[in-house]
């Protein structure tokens, strides 16, 4: 037993002493002397043992186990402030590093004209008046006086979702819809989005439109080129020149187009331009009796004038954008330089 013992004790010394990690050193404690352990195992046979040998050898036992125990648990302590240190060493942070600012996202610019469009009408007075993208045929056309044959009621250039509802192809039915709910004086713009099934470097199947409509007594022609005149120059420069050529609108008589100078070419002709100097920027007109007859108002006390805009377009031209699909592939190299 006494030789058991002590050769115990030479290898559990040799298996310490070799020891490199906290887990073996944890296996060289439970397997000497956990409740299964060869220490309990041999301890086990001094029942066999002579009366008189069994003081001395539970002595010797218990030494070896303080022994052992003392060197397990001393090994122990200086393996975990050394793995410990070693941690922190590899998770340390250089405190004098200078901080990473955070990243404060950007107005998308065709929000930023949006938003612009309407703080310069509503310092004329216009209200900002909104309405249902998905509309009724009646507000979208017949209301505006497009019949049943014209070629925009047409299904490559409409989204049907069934045959008297659709997504809407302008703005206008929110005019309507105001004009019903609301007696002369009228004096609102009407932005949002719009559809039509067409996509190109200029066009884009959702885009986003501001109308605008002004109804009230003795409403002329000359006060919708003076609105439409001071909006232009506080967008592009207040020494823009425009100019306002006829055209064809079914809502509207007399109907206009406006174009302004060119802002890539000033006026010299480019590809931009199409070498002419100017850019066609917004339909506008004096509204016809037949759409107020639609919304009971009496077309000998009053007159109006509506116009509309696509805000794409008026980004485009203000920053230099060349493609629209820009606008929504959200590049944020794009997005970020506004």
């Amino acid at each position: 037993m006494k030789n058991a013992l002590e050769d115990l004790r030479r290898k559990a010394d040799d298996e310490i002493s070799s020891a490199k990690t906290s887990e073996e050193f944890l296996n060289i404690k439970t397997r000497y002397l956990g409740r299964k352990g060869l220490l309990t195992n041999l301890l086990r046979g001094l029942k066999d043992v002579v009366p008189e040998e069994k003081p001395a050898l539970g002595k010797l036992s218990n030494d070896i186990k303080n022994a052992l125990l003392e060197q397990i648990e001393s090994a122990l302590d200086g393996m975990t402030s050394s793995e410990k240190d070693s941690s922190l060493n590899k998770e340390k942070i250089d405190v004098t590093l200078p901080g990473r600012g955070v990243r404060y996202g950007k107005i998308h610019p065709v929000t930023r004209v949006e938003s612009e469009i309407c703080d310069i009408f509503s310092t004329l007075g216009f209200t900002v008046v909104e309405g249902p993208e998905v509309e009724l045929t009646y507000y979208n056309f017949e209301a505006l006086s497009i019949p049943e044959d014209h070629p925009a009621r047409d299904i490559h250039d409409t989204f049907y979702v069934t045959d008297n509802v659709v997504l809407r192809t302008h703005t206008s039915p929110v005019q309507i819809r105001t004009m019903e709910k609301q007696p002369p004086p009228v004096r609102v713009i009407s932005p949002g989005k719009v559809y039509r099934p067409d996509s190109d470097i200029s066009h884009t199947p959702m885009f986003h439109q501001v109308e605008g409509l002004l109804v009230d007594k003795e409403v002329t022609f000359g006060d919708l080129k003076g609105i439409l005149t001071y909006f232009l120059r506080q967008v592009f420069g207040r020494h823009t020149m425009l100019r306002f050529r006829p055209s064809f609108f079914p809502f509207t008589e007399p109907s206009a187009e406006v174009d302004i100078q060119c802002v890539m070419c000033g006026g010299n002709g480019c590809r931009l331009c199409g070498q002419s100097g100017w850019i066609e920027i917004l339909g506008c007109g004096m509204v016809d009796p037949e759409v107020f007859k639609n919304v009971n108002y009496d077309t000998e006390k009053i007159s109006g004038f509506a116009f509309g805009l696509g805000v794409e377009r008026i980004a485009m031209l203000k920053y230099g954008i060349s493609d629209i699909r820009l606008f929504f592939e959200n590049d944020r190299r794009f997005l970020k330089q506004f």
